[in-house]
């Protein structure tokens, strides 16, 4: 308050009018979002009855905790949406790579997006713009704390999404050796899923997560290329790309997809082997760095210092 009765009137008009800009433009495209939402629900509710099973689901979704925050979010993020089809996908696709399947799952990322945005925002033009009016420093100030706000869920997106693709990597040799084990011992591909699925449950969860939800396509009776495809693009690590190509020209061509899963196996394990032997080659050039930065000085210090002492000790009684 005391902050306040200090700024002239001259000195809040230009941030008031900023604000109120700001809030307009905010609430125009809000409502805009909405109407064009509002739509786009009705005529999908016209043009195609909802089944029984997404009556249910929906329902069952209506009644989860933090349904209406996430319609919360999703509002907002509608603001923010992209506008080429190709974007949202390419959205979508980051977002399932991350473990977030659902439909409006880039709806609530954008709405996030907005309110970061908004939570940065605001204390930056409390704290320097009335601090120190509209100064290059707070103007920068302001500026970078508003990116930070506008990118901090994209680098959070950035690391789940990473985090969850290499546990998948490193859990997908014992998985798929496994898989390995079962179709060769008479199991089906299906069969095979639901087996490794039970056994790896434990310490595997989000491969066998992924593993769960192909079973359970096929089980709906979605062809086996488009389970497995969608398996490829929906983890986002190569191997598993790899292996769902394998799979789908064995189940295409009529071969062995034991075989396929033999061949996949060794060729992954060559694959690790080589990663392996790669870093190990990299070590030595990755540790010169410390060691002329932290080794060597102390080194130094420990085999040069006493002969330093001792010369300056000879210097000083040759001078005296």
């Amino acid at each position: 308050m005391e902050l306040l009765a200090l700024l002239s009137s001259s000195d809040l008009t230009p941030i008031l009018v900023f604000v109120a800009i700001m809030a307009g433009t905010f609430w125009v495209l809000s409502l805009i979002s909405n109407r064009n939402s509002q739509a786009e629900e009705r005529l999908e509710r016209i043009g195609r009855p909802k089944s029984l099973v997404e009556i249910e689901m929906s329902q069952a979704e209506s009644r989860g905790r933090f349904k209406g925050l996430k319609d919360a979010f999703s509002n907002l993020g509608g603001v923010m949406e992209p506008g080429t089809e190709l974007e949202k996908n390419s959205l979508r696709i980051k977002l399932a790579n991350a473990g977030f399947r659902s439909e409006n799952a880039a709806g609530v990322y954008q709405g996030i997006r907005v309110v970061c945005l908004v939570a940065f925002l605001l204390p930056a033009l409390f704290f320097f713009l009335l601090k120190d009016g509209f100064t290059v420093k707070s103007i920068e100030w302001t500026v970078g704390l508003a990116g930070m706000g506008f990118y901090f869920p994209q680098i959070a997106l950035w690391h789940l999404r990473t985090s969850r693709q290499k546990e998948i990597f490193l859990t997908l040799p014992d998985a798929l050796d496994l898989l390995v084990v079962c179709v060769e011992s008479g199991l089906g591909l299906d069969a095979a899923l639901r087996k490794v699925t039970d056994e790896m449950k434990g310490h595997a969860k989000t491969i066998c997560e992924e593993f769960s939800l192909a079973n359970l396509q096929l089980q709906m009776g979605r062809p086996r290329r488009e389970v497995l495809h969608d398996l490829g693009v929906r983890t986002g690590v190569d191997d598993v790309r790899s292996l769902a190509a394998i799979l789908i020209q064995a189940d295409r061509f009529g071969s062995s997809i034991a075989q396929a899963l033999r061949v996949q196996s060794d060729s992954m394990r060559t694959r690790r082997r080589q990663l392996a032997e790669e870093k190990a080659a990299k070590t030595a050039v990755q540790l010169i760095f410390p060691l002329v930065l932290f080794i060597f000085p102390a080194i130094f210090v420990v085999l040069v210092g006493p002969a330093a002492i001792q010369i300056q000790k000879n210097l000083l009684s040759k001078g005296g």
